[in-house]
């Protein structure tokens, strides 16, 4: 006779080798077991608790590291001192949205906003203690772009607040919290300002205006006087970014694509000369573009972030000399946190199969240390897939750049289900970092094809513009051809093929069940455009002027009608699925219950998943694994047929 300790000893053991065996889900949720190369693959939920850590700052004098991770389940930032040890500074309910240091890194900023409204406020850290306190609390005013004044007594920022489109420059004591405005409006200068660069003396500011995604203006500002002066001269989409202005106060280290091929190149200027002089001195390759240029503190070192075709390298090299210095040899995606006083550089590293982590690199004594550890959730990132870069023809002979992944299983000739990935943007571009739903649904049978059509960041100012405005379609035709070459090279076939996106890629997705109907056997689309018209009428109004340069203005209806594909729901066969946040500024909410409803009015399928605590996108780990737990499920049940 068994006693009931054996009992619960059976049912234990029982319990058990159900959950190892993948029967049972930690939530309890029964699902299909997954084997690959003998070892069980775990839900979409335990994928999504892999971790990741990215830079968030560092002291000058290198003692302390500051990182942001989503590890807690939603973005705070951990301090690592010297002992190693990763010390939680935040715990905001809905994470953070950004953190600056100050220059004696005793005490920080931090910027926060709640449901995903992006109307971020301003806090005031000891990082120490983590001890915050709130600085401003205006719930329709965002705030950002904070730089700290060289006593680490004031702050300059950016705010909407005067009439929630505009944004100023303004500067805040933050003993008595009082402000100030010092630049915008009265100067004649309005519109979407954000603050550069300070000068080593804090006496000279170097002012963004974006009149578009795709062009931009600089501002030299004298804080003292309040007088200001344009510094470049241009015609035509020209951008400048990452300026510095040297100690000198007449020399800007930028980058800038005001050149033939619209490269985004090493560049000089001089303060009261527009020109611009790009260095071509062997440092980077003039076919690649930089994403990004960082000068250290003391003015010796220089960082460039090269793009070279979706990868992310990084260059060093001394700023008096010009002369090259040794990198980390790392080969994946790199991204630029710091430098310190010692020479040492803070840099974040991952790739395909690489969850991202922060390392500390010193080029002198070639010193690689890596300094926060991501979990991987227990599974083994050997099985994980790298994705290989091809280029396919689009209908008019543009070759257009993707990444191809394949399931590590895969067969030549065999077609396996496959999901096309729409990038936002539309000038965003798909880089291959690391993606934990990637990896599931690679080791789950899928193949993912991953696009950077026309219109796409990355490959110069000419490939950017080409969709713009009366050729928005023109980048449709791209995922077409995307679609076809993989039906062309037996990737997979027709039934067996989705699409998904988020933002301009949700338009993408609903531009393309719509022009394409018979294309797709499955769509998701994620916070996406449906209807131009009352998206630009809807979305937050700093944001409109920017987003008509690029879509079209209200003032042309019939063409915001002509590419907006709610106008085309009846034309909707493919099974869809619909997510969106009810707080997002971007793209309303009223976009999703649009086409919710016009579908349902045609009799087409379509399902949807709303948050109510979300804005652009689902922050909040909870939201993220219900948003993919129903992804897998709409995936399996509509292309494993």
């Amino acid at each position: 006779m068994k006693t009931r300790a054996t009992i619960g000893i059976l049912l234990i053991f029982t319990l058990t080798i159900l959950v190892v065996s993948g029967a049972f889900t930690q939530s309890g949720v029964k699902e299909k077991t997954l084997l690959y190369k003998g070892k069980y693959i775990p839900d979409i939920a335990t994928f999504l608790q892999i971790g990741q850590a990215s830079p968030a700052g560092n002291s000058w004098d290198g003692k302390d590291v500051y990182f942001s991770s989503s590890m807690s389940g939603a973005t705070q930032v951990y301090r690592i001192n010297q002992q190693g040890w990763p010390y939680q500074l935040t715990t905001f309910e809905d994470g953070i949205d950004f953190f600056t240091l100050c220059w004696g890194s005793d005490m920080a900023i931090v910027g926060a906003s709640i449901g995903g409204s992006e109307q971020s406020q301003l806090y005031l850290m000891d990082t120490k203690t983590g001890r915050t306190e709130q600085l401003t609390r205006f719930e329709d005013i965002q705030f950002g772009s904070v730089v700290w004044n060289i006593d680490d007594r004031s702050i300059f920022y950016r705010s909407n607040e005067e009439n929630g489109r505009d944004f100023h420059i303004y500067q805040m004591d933050i003993t008595t919290g009082k402000a100030r405005k010092v630049f915008g409006d009265t100067t004649g200068v309005h519109g979407y300002l954000s603050i550069a660069d300070l000068s080593q003396n804090g006496i000279y500011m170097i002012v963004y205006l974006f009149t578009s995604n795709v062009n931009n203006d600089l501002f030299l500002l004298n804080l003292e006087t309040g007088e200001h002066q344009k510094l470049n001269e241009d015609e035509g989409d020209v951008t400048y970014y990452s300026p510095t202005l040297m100690p000198d106060n007449k020399t800007i280290w930028l980058t800038c694509n005001d050149n033939e091929d619209g490269i985004t190149r090493l560049a000089k200027m001089k303060v009261g000369s527009p020109k611009v002089n790009f260095i071509d001195d062997g440092w980077i390759d003039p076919k690649w573009e930089i994403d990004g240029l960082s000068i250290s503190r003391d003015y010796k070192y220089m960082a460039a972030q090269v793009n070279e075709d979706g990868y992310v390298r990084l260059k060093l090299r001394e700023i008096e000399t010009l002369k090259e210095i040794p990198t980390p040899p790392m080969d994946g995606m790199i991204s630029l946190g710091g430098f310190d006083k010692n020479g040492n550089i803070i840099f974040s590293f991952n790739g395909p199969t690489r969850a991202p982590d922060v390392w500390r690199w010193n080029p002198n004594t070639e010193e690689l240390k890596q300094l926060t550890f991501s979990i991987y959730a227990g599974i083994d990132r050997e099985l994980f897939v790298e994705p290989k870069l091809i280029h396919y023809k689009s209908f008019d002979g543009l070759e257009i750049p993707a990444f191809l992944y394949l399931p590590p299983n895969y067969t030549e000739g065999q077609p396996v289900p496959f999901i096309v990935n729409a990038h936002g943007g539309p000038e965003g571009q798909f880089q291959p970092a690391f993606q934990r739903n990637i990896q599931y649904f690679l080791l789950n049978g899928y193949g993912i094809l991953a696009p950077n059509p026309r219109g796409s960041s990355g490959y110069g100012r000419d490939y950017l513009n080409m969709d713009n405005y009366k050729n928005r379609k023109q980048s449709l035709q791209d995922y077409k051809a995307g679609v076809e070459y993989l039906i062309e090279n037996k990737y997979t076939a027709p039934g067996m093929i989705a699409i998904r996106g988020g933002s301009y890629g949700g338009y993408v997705v609903m531009g393309m069940i719509t022009e394409y109907p018979d294309l797709f056997a499955a769509a998701v689309d994620e916070v996406g455009i449906v209807n131009f018209k009352t998206f630009l009428e809807n979305t937050a109004d700093y944001r409109r002027h920017l987003r008509e340069s690029e879509y079209g203005p209200l003032t042309d209806p019939e063409f915001l009608k002509e590419i907006s594909p709610i106008h085309k729901a009846h034309l909707i066969k493919t099974p869809l699925l619909v997510v969106h946040g009810v707080n997002d500024p971007r793209v309303p909410i009223g976009e999703a219950r649009q086409v919710i409803q016009a579908v349902k009015d045609n009799g087409g399928v379509v399902d949807s998943l709303i948050f109510p605590d979300e804005g652009h996108g689902a922050s909040k780990r909870v939201n993220i694994i219900a948003e993919y737990r129903k992804q897998v499920e709409f995936f399996d049940r509509l292309l494993k047929k």
